[in-house]
């Protein structure tokens, strides 16, 4: 990855848009593996349902 020093990291630029996404995709694994260890939903374990 060429990113070099003087590029922004913060806001809406490529670096930050590309671990927010890889971020989310890890919340979501983790979320269904709790729920298939658990057998309880993502809302329920949060207490929202």
């Amino acid at each position: 990855m060429s990113n070099s020093n003087n590029q922004p990291r913060f806001g809406f630029v490529n670096y930050a848009e590309t671990w927010n996404g890889r971020l989310a995709m890890l919340g979501i694994l983790v979320g269904l593996g709790t729920e298939l260890l658990t057998g309880q939903g993502i809302l329920r374990q949060m207490g929202l349902g």
